[in-house]
Order: C-alpha cells, then sequence, then structure tokens
C-alpha cells in the first residue's frame, strides 16, 4: 500500500475523525440499531467521496481505510474494501434522489398556484416559500425511510433501480409491505414502480375521498403472473386454478391487504346461480373486491356484467360498516379509449388492467430444441477443438 497516504497528516487527521465517530456511534447505540448504522454508513460515504474529490488518491483510499478501520475495529462488520465502495454509492446515489423533483411538490404547488392566480404579489411571496418547505419536509421524510431501511435491501435499491427518482418508491414499500429482500428484488425485476395505481378506472367518480385515491394506487396495470406456465390454449378457468394454486404468489402480485375469501363464489339471485371468479376483502380499504378473469381482449359488455356483481355483493354481503366493493377486471388487452367509454356512466367502483402470463414452450416446438446435454457436448467440442 501507498506509503504517501499513510504518512499524511490529512489522511491522519481523517482517520482519526472516522474512529471517533465509530467510537461514539457504538456508545449511543453499540450499531445495533438499524438507523444508527445507515446513518454512519452514509456519513463514511460522504466522507470517502469528499476526500476523493480533494485528494489523488482515488481508490487507494478506500483500499487503506478499510485495512485501518478493520485493525481497529476486528468485531465491527461492513468496513471491507467492498461495503466501503457501496456506502460511496450510497452517498452519491441519495445525493441524486434527494434533490430529484418530489411528486408531492409536483401534486401541491400547481394548484396552490391555480389558486393565488388572481392575486400575482401574494402568489410571488407564498409559493416560493411553500416550494421550499415542501422540499425541507419531504427530504426529511426520504431519510427516515432510507434511514430506516435494511442495509441489504438498500444495497439492492441502489444497485438494481437505475433511476433514483423510483428509488422512493421501493423504499416506501419496503416498510409499508415489510418485503423481504428477495421479495424486494422480485418487485423491482418486474418495474412495480411503473404499474402502481396505472388502472383504467372510475374511482374517482364513485369513491369519496380519500378511498378513491387509496384504491386507485392498490390497483395496477398490468399484473404479472410470471409464476404460471399455461400451455396454450388454456382457459379462464385453467388460469382462475393455477392462480389459487399459487395464492402466495398471486396475493403478493395483488399487493398487500388483499384476504383470499373464494374461487368461483357462488351468488343466488332471484332463483339463478351466478359465480364469481375471485372473491377478496381488502383489509386497508375494508371493502370487498369482485375480480373477474377474461382470456380475451376487453369488450364493453365486460363491464356490465362486472358492475352486476358488484351490485349484488353490496345487497348480499356487505355489512353496514363495509365501503362500497370494488370491481377489478383482468383482461389481456384492452383500449384505455373503450374502457373510459365503458365506465363512463357506471356508479359501482370498477378498475380495468391486463394481465400477463407465461406460455409454455408447445410440444412440437420443444422437440426442435437442443437438449442440455447437446449443448454441453458443443460447447465441450468447440473448448477442445480451441484447445488444440
Amino acid at each position: 500500500m501507498s506509503k504517501s497516504i499513510l504518512i499524511d497528516k490529512d489522511y491522519l487527521r481523517l482517520l482519526l475523525k472516522i474512529k471517533s465517530k465509530i467510537r461514539s456511534t457504538q456508545v449511543r447505540a453499540a450499531l445495533a440499531a438499524n438507523s444508527a448504522l445507515i446513518e454512519f454508513y452514509y456519513y463514511l460515504g460522504g466522507m470517502i467521496v469528499e476526500k476523493q474529490a480533494q485528494s489523488s488518491w482515488g481508490d487507494k483510499l478506500v483500499q487503506q481505510l478499510s485495512e485501518d478501520l478493520r485493525a481497529e475495529f476486528p468485531e465491527m462488520k461492513g468496513l471491507s474494501r467492498t461495503n466501503l465502495l457501496y456506502c460511496k454509492q450510497f452517498f452519491k446515489y441519495f445525493q441524486s434522489v434527494s434533490t430529484s423533483p418530489n411528486n408531492l411538490t409536483d401534486q401541491i404547488v400547481p394548484r396552490l398556484v391555480g389558486q393565488l392566480q388572481e392575486d400575482d404579489n401574494l402568489d410571488d411571496i407564498i409559493v416560493p416559500q411553500v416550494v421550499g418547505q415542501l422540499h425541507l419536509e419531504s427530504e426529511k421524510k426520504l431519510r427516515d425511510l432510507v434511514f430506516n431501511t435494511p442495509w441489504g435491501h438498500i444495497r439492492e435499491i441502489i444497485g438494481k433501480v437505475k433511476d433514483p427518482n423510483n428509488a422512493p418508491f421501493y423504499f416506501s414499500e419496503t416498510q409499508k409491505n415489510t418485503w423481504s429482500r428477495d421479495v424486494l428484488a422480485l418487485q423491482i425485476e418486474n418495474s412495480v414502480h411503473s404499474r402502481q395505481g396505472k388502472a383504467i378506472t372510475n374511482f374517482a367518480t364513485t369513491l369519496p375521498d380519500p378511498m378513491s385515491d387509496l384504491a386507485q394506487q392498490v390497483l395496477k396495470d398490468p399484473y404479472v403472473f410470471d409464476f404460471l406456465i399455461l400451455a396454450p390454449p388454456y382457459r379462464e378457468k385453467d388460469i382462475e386454478n393455477k392462480l389459487i394454486q399459487h395464492i402466495t404468489k398471486f396475493l403478493l402480485e395483488l399487493g398487500k391487504g388483499f384476504a383470499f375469501v373464494g374461487q368461483q363464489y357462488h351468488l343466488e339471485i332471484a332463483d339463478s346461480d351466478y359465480y364469481i371468479d375471485l372473491l377478496f376483502y381488502h383489509i386497508q380499504l375494508k371493502c370487498y373486491v369482485v375480480i373477474e378473469l377474461k382470456n380475451t381482449k376487453f369488450i364493453p359488455e365486460y363491464a356490465g356484467k362486472i358492475n352486476f356483481y358488484l351490485s349484488a355483493v353490496d345487497t348480499l354481503l356487505k355489512k353496514e360498516d363495509d365501503k362500497p366493493t370494488i370491481g377489478i377486471l383482468l383482461c389481456r388487452d384492452k383500449s384505455n379509449i373503450e374502457v373510459e367509454f365503458a365506465l363512463r356512466n357506471i356508479h359501482n367502483p370498477i378498475g380495468v388492467s391486463e394481465f400477463d402470463l407465461t406460455a409454455a414452450i408447445p410440444d412440437e416446438l420443444k422437440s426442435s430444441l437442443p437438449t442440455i446435454e447437446e449443448i454441453d457436448n458443443t460447447i465441450k467440442y468447440k473448448i477442445e477443438k480451441h484447445g488444440k
């Protein structure tokens, strides 16, 4: 290791400062409290970024710090060169997140400006103050979210969520849903941030505030059932059965709060029998949720059928303290304009989303694909040939 770093007074002051920070952190929380540990990692990453910008040491600084800190604190984990590089990445990434436009500001400020349009002077005075306050409050909220997220989850987010503007969603949902690290990785892989709250609905006109906003955020578009592998042709009943067989993964894709009530749930109306594809109860929304599966493109008639089921559930099952029943219509494809027209004059809350699943490879195509053994033999042949 370069001796120029070891004898440099500036480096020695940096090392002593970090050691002091570690000791004070250990005293305060024994580094057992996650928030104290994450705050320390952020502090450490910031010091590394700052010092590298001021010197020509480059990555030699990280290696030397790792060796010296582990020598001083041999019982402490998280001081490896790899983890120090993650701390550096964490600090830089979080800086990008905290300075990016905030959704809360984007939503509130335009409304405020609209309200103050009539008085330009008042607008000039108040709006900048409100914008600044919102940024401060949202940044504090984000820091609290991040510092209370496990380090393994943070590494997953900063490593796989390429756009920092999308990171707050995963921090928030991780805490709200108590996602494990594996579940978080799956949600990132399936880009859940781009699907949440995207379904076409009539909730704004059929549900009271704030339930309409909450219900909107519950729905996704599309739903990804990549845990289902079905060989075409398959029927809606086949999809239902597979979803129930994989109910844990199905509930994970639906989101937190869904409790399964029944499949092909029987309703008797005017001496006729009707069967709801899938019936759930949503704990947070306090309402029944009717899910109808259509293995085809959306057509307006589907809205009428699920509307009928919602009226029936509200009459036959809904209790006095339950909120209005919500319908989710899942189709393989849809035209958003057609959906909007179909829902326009319906007074029951309905959302329409697409769903994707994995189609099994047909047997006739399977037979034309190479086997694992054939692939291995081809690779071995090429290696041997190249070696000769």
